[in-house]
């Protein structure tokens, strides 16, 4: 028997597609190139920055064989001055500006390597940032405060996000621009069921206007005969 599974992707597999962005790591030993099905990885000298998938620069992170620079996006004055954003605004903060003459767009642009876009959270803000600040906390300037930062916009936003629910009662759409994908993929269950329990709302009164309509025709057609009975009579 198959198993039914839930619409759009979990919190899980958001997170492993996150592990393949592109970060910036510093290697602290010589490391031979790689082909992997991303593409060929370049022989690691240091101190020559290098770009790698996540997943990778948090395998050698934990083997002590390279550094991680966070990128800019990850600091207390821009995590500050977002959050102040965040807090002004009814709406989502915009996300990062798109590189120029860039044919791509999010989430296939890199945002989250050393040169990327300080203004603005990425699609991969949450998740990314939780697993370089658990993994290679010791690399991100005043770890705590933009611990503490984060943890401030992820409540900030889940706020807007369950406001933005209350909308649809109104028959109206949920503007989502900005929004994270571990954030939709969090917001994905009550959301729906907002949405599902709008749906069986409006099927019950579409039925039961049915049936007063039928009800009341029924009367009327009711009406008519007594009348053409009482004429009969006279």
């Amino acid at each position: 028997m198959a198993l039914t599974l839930p619409p759009g992707l979990t919190p899980p597999e958001v997170a492993f597609l996150c592990e393949m962005e592109l970060v910036t790591v510093i290697p602290r030993q010589r490391l031979e190139g790689l082909d992997l099905l991303g593409g060929p990885i370049p022989p690691l000298q240091p101190p020559y920055r290098a770009p790698l998938p996540l997943w990778l620069a948090l395998l050698l992170k934990r083997q002590r064989r390279a550094n991680i620079l966070p990128p800019p996006w990850l600091s207390v004055p821009s995590l500050t001055q977002i959050l102040a954003l965040e807090q002004e605004s009814p709406v989502f903060s915009p996300p990062p500006p798109l590189p120029l003459n860039s044919t791509t767009s999010p989430p296939f642009v890199p945002t989250a390597t050393a040169n990327a876009s300080a203004q603005g959270l990425p699609y991969h803000w949450l998740e990314l940032g939780e697993m370089l600040l658990d993994a290679a906390a010791d690399d991100v300037p005043d770890g705590d405060s933009v611990r503490r930062l984060m943890r401030d916009l992820r409540e900030v936003r889940m706020a807007k996000m369950r406001e933005g629910v209350k909308v649809l009662e109104g028959g109206r759409e949920v503007r989502v621009v900005g929004v994270g994908g571990m954030e939709v993929a969090e917001g994905r269950a009550f959301i729906g069921g907002v949405v599902d329990g709008l749906r069986k709302i409006g099927a019950s009164k579409e039925l039961s206007r049915k049936e007063r309509e039928a009800e009341e025709r029924e009367n009327g057609i009711e009406g008519g005969d007594e009348d053409e009975d009482d004429d009969m009579e006279m």
